[in-house]
């Protein structure tokens, strides 16, 4: 009875010691997968301020090309003025014929201005777009790849610790067995002196 009472309680030392381990094991991976986590919201939210630096110079850029359109638009401008008071001088048809030259060359003026403002902003939008995607799909593909080590790490240490119990177990039961077999003997032995 003593003997089976010491293998009980070894092998209960042996599993609390093994859950113990597992446990530990545990915490240190699911420490690690928060730290994975943590450094994924930072790099996403220094992607996000990259973004807003980016957007902010696209629109100073914008705004110059405006104001380099507006200066083109008013030097026109006054051209055109200046030709309709010299052909208001000439006559009234060529009067009419000003005019025209001037409606026509502040219409052209100002579909360039709008033309150039929507390809720039079209460019600077797929710029932004694009550069905020990549910066998303590498934050989601380092953050992946962290929980799948993390998993992977959890699983090769719970077989581990599944060996090591197992193990114990296997040699606990042999040296039982070993114990049990000579007195199983002795005791047929005297038996047989009795009979």
């Amino acid at each position: 009875m003593s003997n089976g009472n010491g293998v009980t309680a070894t092998l209960t030392n042996a599993a609390e010691a093994v859950a113990d381990k597992a446990k530990e094991i545990g915490s240190a991976v699911t420490k690690r997968a928060s730290k994975a986590v943590k450094s994924a919201k930072k790099t996403a939210k220094q992607a996000e301020k990259a973004v807003s630096k980016t957007a902010g110079k696209a629109k100073k850029a914008v705004g110059k090309r405006v104001t380099k359109a507006k200066k083109t638009l008013a030097s026109a401008s006054a051209s055109a003025k200046a030709e309709a008071a010299a052909l208001k001088k000439k006559g009234t048809a060529k009067k009419a014929a000003a005019k025209k030259t001037a409606k026509k060359a502040t219409k052209k003026a100002a579909a360039r201005k709008a033309t150039v403002k929507r390809k720039v902003a079209k460019k600077k939008v797929a710029a932004k777009k694009v550069a905020a995607k990549k910066a998303v799909r590498k934050v989601a593909r380092k953050a992946g790849a962290r929980k799948a080590a993390a998993k992977r790490t959890v699983k090769k240490a719970a077989k581990k610790v599944a060996r090591k119990a197992s193990a114990k177990k296997a040699t606990v039961k042999r040296k039982v067995a070993a114990k049990k077999a000579p007195a199983k003997k002795a005791g047929a032995r005297k038996a047989a002196k009795k009979k």
